[in-house]
Order: structure tokens, then C-alpha cells, then sequence
């Protein structure tokens, strides 16, 4: 059976070859570590290896795990025998914790001074909700608009159509910054069947970027799961939220109590 930093080694290694394929750097590439069911000390144990970029889909969740883990990096400050003992281990060197899931308004509150970038903005109303709290909290934010490139009921999202002009108007926003798009191809057990709507979607990135949106930082392009973010890379993605890959199959509980030891 694989250890956790056996298969953190494979996708990341995946992760570098996808995007050597698509004739990019590794380095281009940020792989967002989705804890949606992870067990607490396999974050940590992620975190002492080296990795910063953590994706969660509940508001709850995130600003439960965000807590305890900024607590435990105070302790670790404090007491370095704490740590692990991998040497990429840098206390130092914060968390950047992404909302990947829906978010609804009336959550935005709680998050607004915790996430590096949300990922599932789905409606101009929800990044006005946006603008309200970063306006609260004098400071920017930074989203992706998602779009329901597959059309399908189950998904949120803006539909194609839609997504240059409500990407346009939240470029209007002031404290509010649009970063690029977001999508989720349909569930199914043949990665390949992802491709064309990883294609669809970088097509309209490029259109929108072209367009002059976000003024030359419209350049974030999230799509790809576990079950398909190596086409997702091969596509143009160059964000990509990996869970059960990393992490293993759904088995652990809602808990984020680490311990101390």
C-alpha cells in the first residue's frame, strides 16, 4: 500500500510530465491538495513536506482547518521539535488555503480574510457579495469565475455565454479581482471524455484574456481533478485540484483536531 509521500511524488511527477506535454514548465502549474477528507495528520504530514496550496469545499471546513493549522504553525515557531523531519519543512512559509466549492453569500464573511483565491465564483451576485467584504476588509480578493462548460443541471456555474460580460463587470469591481476562469467536467470513468471540455473552456480564456479583462492578470485556468488533471494540464490548465490522488480514497471524518504531540 502507498504511503502519502509516495503518492504526493506521483502527482506531482504526473503534474511535471502533463505539462512538459503541453510545452510548459513544470513550475507553471500549481496543484491545489484538496483536504475535503483528509485525516488531519496527513495534512500536516503534507504541509511538512513542502506543500502550501490546499483546496476545501466547505466554508466550515476551511475555516475550521485554517485555524488549527495556523495554530500549529505558531507552535512549531515556537517549538521546532514539532515539526517533522523532512527538511522542505519551512514554518516560515505560510498556507494558502483556496475555495473550491460553493460558496454562498452569506458564507463570504467567514472567508473573506482567510483564502488566497476562490475558485467558484458563479454569479455577478456573488461577487458583489465579494466586493462588499473585501470593502469591509480593505483588501483585494482574488476569484476565478466558474463556468458550467458542460451544461449540465447538477453543476454550478455561469453558462458560456454569459461568462465575457460577467467576467467584464467584475473587472469593474474595485477590490474585486477577476484572475481567470473555473470549470468541472462531467464524472466519468474515461478521462479522455474531459477533453473537450477542458478544450471548450481554455478556448473561452483566451477569448476573454484577449479581450483585455483584468488588465493583464486574467491568466488563472482552473480545471482538473484526480481522475483527469493530466489532460486538464495538456489543455492549458495551470491550476488543478487533486484530492483522493493524493490523499487516498474517502475515509476520514469531518474532524480537524490535530494533535499536539
Amino acid at each position: 500500500m502507498s504511503t502519502l509521500e509516495q503518492r504526493y511524488t506521483e502527482v506531482k511527477q504526473r503534474v511535471a510530465e502533463a505539462a512538459q506535454r503541453s510545452g510548459r514548465s513544470p513550475n507553471s502549474v500549481y496543484l491545489i491538495a484538496v483536504t475535503k477528507f483528509a485525516e488531519p495528520e496527513d495534512i500536516r504530514e503534507l504541509i511538512e513536506l513542502g506543500h502550501r496550496d490546499f483546496g476545501e469545499n466547505k466554508v466550515q471546513q476551511l475555516d475550521q482547518r485554517a485555524s488549527v493549522i495556523n495554530e500549529w504553525f505558531e507552535r512549531v515557531r515556537l517549538h521546532p521539535r514539532l515539526a517533522g523531519e523532512h527538511a522542505s519543512f519551512d514554518p516560515s512559509t505560510p498556507v494558502r488555503w483556496h475555495m473550491i466549492g460553493h460558496l454562498q453569500r452569506n458564507k463570504v464573511r467567514k472567508i473573506g480574510d482567510l483564502v488566497r483565491l476562490v475558485h467558484s465564483v458563479d454569479s455577478l451576485r456573488l461577487a458583489e457579495e465579494i466586493q462588499q467584504v473585501a470593502n469591509k476588509l480593505d483588501r483585494q480578493i482574488d476569484v476565478l469565475l466558474q463556468v458550467n462548460v458542460s451544461g449540465e443541471d447538477s453543476k454550478f456555474g455561469v453558462p458560456i455565454a454569459a461568462a465575457g460580460a460577467i467576467a467584464e463587470q467584475i473587472d469593474t469591481m474595485i477590490n474585486v479581482r477577476v484572475r481567470g476562469l473555473m470549470t468541472m467536467a462531467p464524472i466519468s470513468e474515461d478521462p479522455e471524455d474531459a477533453r473537450p471540455h477542458f478544450i471548450r473552456c481554455k478556448e473561452l480564456f483566451d477569448e476573454i484574456r484577449k479581450d483585455g479583462i483584468g488588465e493583464g492578470h486574467f491568466d488563472l485556468l482552473s480545471m482538473g481533478m484526480s481522475g483527469d488533471y493530466e489532460i486538464a494540464i495538456e489543455e492549458g490548465a495551470n491550476l488543478v485540484r487533486v484530492g483522493s490522488a493524493i490523499f487516498g480514497e474517502a475515509h476520514a471524518t469531518e474532524s480537524v483536531e490535530l494533535d499536539h504531540a
